[in-house]
């Protein structure tokens, strides 16, 4: 299913026209509205009528979450404040929080590209959508909400938390669609198993999952679990929430709405774009934005692109899933580990549960890694022999992968601590 057919698979020589238009109209908002832009143009040398292509692109500044922080919290907005209708936040638990500012022509964009993200999930107006992401500040139950309501579907604000509630209502209200994080779709199966309820006393048949870097492992994991099938949803605050790209029933990449937001990937070194397939930085430019227009914002996410017509018969670019963030990245004994690559070798293991915790330290100025690793509970025995066994094949399998020794520990069935939004994945002990 295709919600705006027009946007959706226009070819690239118009699509490349209409993102070029877009473009300039926004440099000349960002230079007139915007004193961070323009002395940033100044600096370089570009005036407002400079851009006239988005093959300019990369001659343009790049915008970081630092730049947010510097001007919090309405520095970059580009409109009157009595222009802006609604407020969100990033939770800021690295510093002040991230701020995006809406106009109405902003909602309705919102609305439009989630619309067109549950088009390409499946989902319609006979859809009953359970919307567990968190409301408020956040920018996932209300982004979920307002799409949703756009098709004609029936919404639940469940929100997040009372896990055991929400199960009740989704049976009870038959909920046909989850939007959640995919932890706490694995969060909500477990309580489901603890309370004895069966997956097919539940009317699931689609997930909208999101808001965190999750493997394909983990995909089959869910969808095993809960009889549904799992597609992935990316959004952040600061272009404007879930919906900048969704996959459809494919599952071959997540399409980017690029009549709104222009993707770039860049060598995060270099800062040079790199060829189609190549993984790296992606960076958005948003170009219908009123509120708070980016140009060039790195996301610190790491991905690929292809522009390749999908199954579908959308010709948008496609973005791989993502495998983790640039500030996600340990660096381990001069080795680049990341959390995902843990989780698909414990997901292709029978014995263990998707639920796993990475501590890093430093001994005598050497790092040190441990991976707390909780067991299946159909596996877990007091059989010290077979317990040393499985501690000896997963450090055989993560070294094989990860390229450095770690130390395995292995803990009991729902020992670590779940998480009812974005799973707590690292901590990292050492002096920084």
């Amino acid at each position: 299913m295709i919600w705006n057919e027009h946007a959706e698979c226009m070819n690239r020589e118009q699509l490349v026209r209409l993102q070029s238009e877009r473009l300039h109209s926004m440099i000349n908002r960002l230079y007139y509205n915007v004193p961070f832009y323009r002395k940033k143009f100044q600096e370089q040398g570009i005036g407002a009528d400079d851009i006239q292509s988005i093959d300019q692109l990369k001659y343009l500044p790049l915008t970081t979450k630092q730049d947010l922080r510097d001007n919090y919290p309405f520095g970059l907005f580009s409109v009157p404040q009595q222009e802006i209708i609604r407020l969100h936040a990033s939770s800021g638990t690295t510093g002040k929080p991230t701020v995006g500012g809406y106009t109405r022509h902003d909602l309705e964009i919102w609305s439009e590209v989630v619309a067109r993200s549950l088009y390409a999930a499946g989902v319609d107006h006979n859809d009953v959508v359970h919307v567990s992401y968190g409301y408020g500040l956040f920018t996932g139950g209300l982004g979920i909400h307002q799409g949703a309501q756009k098709i004609g579907a029936t919404v639940i604000p469940a929100s997040g938390g009372n896990t055991k509630k929400q199960l009740q209502i989704m049976h009870d209200f038959g909920s046909t669609v989850l939007a959640c994080t995919p932890s706490y779709a694995l969060y909500l199966a477990d309580t489901m198993k603890e309370i004895g309820m069966d997956p097919s006393e539940l009317k699931l048949r689609r997930g909208i999952f999101g808001a965190e870097p999750w493997t394909e492992e983990m995909r089959k994991e869910i969808e095993n679990k809960l009889h549904l099938k799992a597609l992935d949803i990316y959004g952040l605050t600061e272009i404007i929430g879930p919906g900048v790209a969704m996959e459809c029933e494919h599952q071959n990449g997540l399409h980017v709405f690029e009549d709104h937001f222009i993707p770039e990937i860049l060598d995060p070194q270099t800062l040079q774009p790199v060829p189609y397939g190549e993984i790296g930085e992606l960076v958005f430019t948003t170009i219908t934005k009123e509120g708070m227009p980016l140009l060039r914002y790195r996301t610190r996410d790491l991905t690929s692109m292809t522009i390749e017509t999908c199954s579908c018969g959308r010709t948008t670019a496609r973005l791989h899933k993502f495998m983790g963030r640039t500030d996600d990245m340990l660096i381990i004994r001069g080795v680049n580990v990341f959390p995902s690559q843990v989780e698909s070798v414990l997901l292709e293991m029978s014995e263990t549960e998707p639920h796993y915790q990475l501590i890093v330290d430093r001994m005598n100025n050497l790092d040190v890694l441990e991976i707390l690793v909780e067991v299946n509970e159909t596996f877990f025995s007091d059989e010290i022999r077979q317990l040393e066994a499985l501690t000896h094949k997963i450090k055989a399998n993560i070294e094989s992968t990860l390229g450095i020794s770690a130390k395995i520990k292995l803990v009991e069935p729902k020992t670590i601590e779940r998480s009812e939004g974005k799973a707590k994945r690292v901590i990292d002990k050492r002096p920084h």
